[in-house]
């Protein structure tokens, strides 16, 4: 089996994006003392307005969590959790290639 660099780039693009979502989420619970969830955006105002670019990284990791805890708690069925894991993982990707982007655009690259 051959991966392509297209395929390593996609995997690199998808471990960062999975790895930054992890790490706002957990930035997020060690400042706020609370757990990040979609629940922020319920407030509205400028409360939610702020919360929105921390949930947009944070939220492959958000799904992943609830995900996984409504699988063990209230055991959700695994075509549930498979189709909540790919859509996870597709924003995971997304996120990782704006934050490459970014950081290629602040370094010059």
């Amino acid at each position: 089996m051959v991966l392509t660099p297209a395929a390593l780039e996609s995997i690199r693009t998808l471990c960062i994006g999975l790895a930054l979502s992890g790490l706002i989420a957990s930035a997020f619970e060690l400042f706020a003392a609370r757990r990040a969830s979609f629940s922020l955006l319920e407030r509205g105002g400028l409360p939610a307005v702020a919360a929105l670019p921390m949930l947009a990284f944070s939220a492959p990791f958000i799904i992943l969590r609830n995900t996984l805890r409504g699988r063990k708690i209230e055991g959700r069925p695994m075509p549930f959790v498979m189709l909540a894991t790919v859509i996870a993982c597709g924003w995971g990707l997304l996120s990782g290639r704006v934050a490459l982007d970014l950081a290629a655009m602040l370094v010059g690259a």
